[in-house]
């Protein structure tokens, strides 16, 4: 289903300037001291390796927008959804080593769709919010911070040009198990399938995996990644979850020769 001209508005509305959007009467208290933000997720946000390339995960460029006091650990891992990633042990390795005051961004949603595969396979209002609150809960018992993200939108266009969601329940189960839990909630399919929509069919393609061998409309290339992880920094800023000195660059360009392929 489109979005229709109401549902695109409210969406740029979450994606507006930084200036803007970080404005509020208060801000979330300033943390003390380094932190790590752990990124629990899927393929869109995954580090890629050289025999990938030229495919980019948005985690990559997020450390181009935080200052040197909140560490970026990417333990997303292609083809995970949240259910496969609790099965494997990788959340269990995140709690780990884990510590009190850093952040849990958990972003899933892509693969938990796929109901042929019951490995990956949760139901939008049922097993998906379970898998998810076991992030969560294990945040939370280590004095960590928990932050959920709805999934980052793919290429979709309809006949007329508009933005297509592609991601059904999904997105709106988090965002109530955000409300119900009392979760900070970074909307990224409403910002990315905003900005998608202000590009248009022919622009996207410059930020999606498309190469001469290719037509990938769900991964991203250097500049596709780097303008998600602005998003994704620019929702932590709106939401409190971090504050004006925990970032920068927001507003600047960003060299694609920043983003590197290392070897498997």
């Amino acid at each position: 289903m489109s979005l229709t001209r109401r549902q695109v508005t409210s969406a740029a509305v979450a994606a507006l300037p930084l200036a803007v959007a970080a404005a509020g009467p208060a801000l979330a208290a300033p943390h003390r001291g380094p932190r790590t933000l752990h990124i629990a997720g899927d393929s869109t946000a995954a580090q890629k390796y050289a025999d990938a390339a030229p495919e980019t995960g948005w985690g990559t460029a997020l450390p181009f927008f935080l200052r040197e006091d909140v560490t970026v650990a990417n333990h997303a891992v292609n083809g995970r959804s949240s259910k496969s990633f609790i099965d494997e042990g990788r959340l269990a390795a995140i709690l780990d080593v884990i510590r009190p005051g850093d952040l849990l961004l958990v972003q899933f949603g892509h693969n938990d769709e796929k109901a042929a595969d019951p490995t990956r396979y949760t139901e939008p209002w049922t097993t998906f919010q379970d898998c998810l609150r076991q992030y969560l809960d294990g945040a939370r018992s280590r004095g960590a911070q928990p932050v959920l993200a709805t999934p980052v939108e793919r290429r979709k266009f309809d006949a007329d040009g508009d933005a297509v969601s592609t991601h059904g329940d999904y997105p709106a189960s988090m965002r109530a198990l955000a409300t119900a839990e009392r979760v900070a909630l970074l909307d990224i399919q409403a910002r990315s399938i905003a900005l998608w929509q202000r590009l248009g069919v022919e622009e996207t393609k410059r930020y999606f995996n498309w190469t001469a061998t290719e037509q990938d409309n769900t991964h991203f290339n250097p500049p596709g990644a780097i303008a998600v992880a602005r998003l994704v920094a620019g929702a932590l800023l709106h939401r409190r979850v971090i504050t004006p000195r925990d970032v920068r660059r927001l507003g600047a360009a960003i060299p694609e020769s920043w983003i590197t392929w290392p070897s498997a």
